[in-house]
C-alpha cells in the first residue's frame, strides 16, 4: 500500500486528525498534484487554524502556482496565528518567507 493510501486510510479512522491531513497534503506534493494539495491544507486550516505549520507549506504552493496574493495573505494568517499561540519561530519562518515576497 503507497503511503497516499495509507494515509487516507489512517484518516477515514480519524478524520479530525490535523497530522495526518498535514501529511496527505505533503504527500500529494511529492506526486505533483497541488490541487488535492492545496484542498487537504484549507480543509486542515479551516478545521484547525493553529495548526501553523500548514501556513508555510500552503503558501509555498500558492507562490509556485502563481497565486502571489493569496500566498501573502497565507503569510499573514500563519503569522497571526503563530502569535497567538506564542509561536516565535513559526513566525519567523513565516515572516522571512512573507518578506521575500512582499519586498
Amino acid at each position: 500500500m503507497d503511503r497516499i493510501n495509507k494515509l487516507q486510510e489512517m484518516l477515514t479512522q480519524s478524520p479530525g486528525d490535523s497530522f495526518l491531513q498535514h501529511a496527505l497534503a505533503l504527500e500529494f506534493i511529492k506526486q505533483g498534484d497541488d490541487h488535492l494539495a492545496r484542498r487537504y491544507f484549507e480543509e486542515l486550516l479551516n478545521a484547525d487554524p493553529q495548526y501553523i505549520g500548514s501556513y508555510y507549506h500552503l503558501a509555498k504552493l500558492l507562490e509556485r502556482s502563481g497565486d502571489t496574493s493569496a500566498a501573502i495573505q497565507t503569510y499573514e494568517k500563519g503569522m497571526e496565528q503563530a502569535k497567538r499561540v506564542q509561536d516565535q519561530h513559526a513566525f519567523n519562518e513565516l515572516r522571512g518567507a512573507w518578506e521575500e515576497l512582499t519586498f
